[in-house]
């Protein structure tokens, strides 16, 4: 079952993990939907991530799941920008990704059933 996370980036341009290769590249609401939409539905991330462990065969393979139906939603809010995926990526997983995609630069604000 689905389930709806609103995410918030207080600060877009600190919204960047420690690593180039997995980090947000985006500038605007649009565009990190579309990144965070694009680590939700294809293993692309997930790839470049486990690639770059000490033993990437040894990665729990848990965290390689996708959901080709997410969808996400982004609005400029003041300084900030607030996202709404809607996915059934479980919440383990989703908070992995944004990890790598923004580092600490974000907070899960809620979460709902969709």
């Amino acid at each position: 079952m689905p389930t709806r996370y609103y995410l918030s980036l207080p600060d877009p341009k600190l919204a960047r993990g420690s690593d180039p290769d997995t980090a947000f590249r985006a500038h605007g609401a649009d565009a990190f939907a579309e990144e965070l939409q694009a680590a939700l539905r294809t293993d692309a991330l997930f790839d470049r991530w486990r690639g770059k462990q000490p033993d990437p065969d040894a990665v729990d393979a848990s965290l390689a799941v996708t959901d080709p139906q997410a969808v996400v939603s982004g609005q400029q809010k003041d300084l900030g920008i607030d996202l709404v995926a809607t996915t059934s990526i479980p919440s383990s997983v989703l908070r992995q990704r944004m990890r790598l995609l923004a580092g600490s630069g974000w907070t899960l604000t809620d979460v709902r059933a969709a």
